[in-house]
């Protein structure tokens, strides 16, 4: 069981960071940067050509994207510890406000699942907040998260997980 005055520490740093950055986060720009060595408009190389691959974060698949674009309404999809790693983050993007709902959903219960070492997350809820996730009906063009807890730290960076909501299964996602 988690500690009172750790759950409302965790809290506190959540909500600052929430309000920092906003509630909902709108996308600049509706172009997205060339993608690492390919020539930009112009003809000219992209700067991110000789950046080392290494540090290159494992991004879904073109097929992937094209997926939860096409059935979810949804894309940029990731997953980050936060909080040094209490909180896993989970943020997606809205393209079609219909497709999207069910991630906003409040009768649904998400999940966190790392299937290698068998552990499952849920999204807290606290007593005065109320649940760790975004449930506003979603529009197109607004970015989405909702937050589990890592209570223990079992899930890290690097970790291979899923997460699923009602019908919605994003599998393979890796943490940042």
């Amino acid at each position: 069981m988690i500690n009172r005055k750790v759950i409302l520490k965790i809290t506190s740093m959540l909500l600052a960071g929430v309000l920092a950055s906003g509630i909902l986060i709108l996308r600049a720009g509706a172009q997205s940067p060339a993608p690492v060595g390919t020539t930009a408009p112009g003809g000219k190389h992209s700067a991110a050509a000789g950046a080392p691959f290494r540090n290159q974060p494992v991004r879904l698949t073109r097929r992937a994207r094209e997926y939860y674009g096409v059935v979810w309404g949804v894309e940029d999809l990731s997953v980050k510890a936060v909080e040094s790693g209490e909180i896993i983050r989970f943020s997606w993007h809205v393209i079609d406000a219909d497709k999207a709902k069910t991630l906003n959903d409040k009768k649904l219960e998400p999940a966190l699942i790392d299937p290698e070492k068998g552990v499952k997350l849920v999204v807290p809820s606290l007593e005065k907040v109320g649940l760790l996730r975004q449930s506003s009906t979603p529009e197109a063009g607004k970015s989405y998260w909702m937050a589990f807890s890592n209570a223990g730290r079992r899930v890290k960076p690097g970790d291979r997980v899923s997460v699923v909501i009602g019908q919605f299964h994003a599998n393979g996602l890796v943490i940042e």
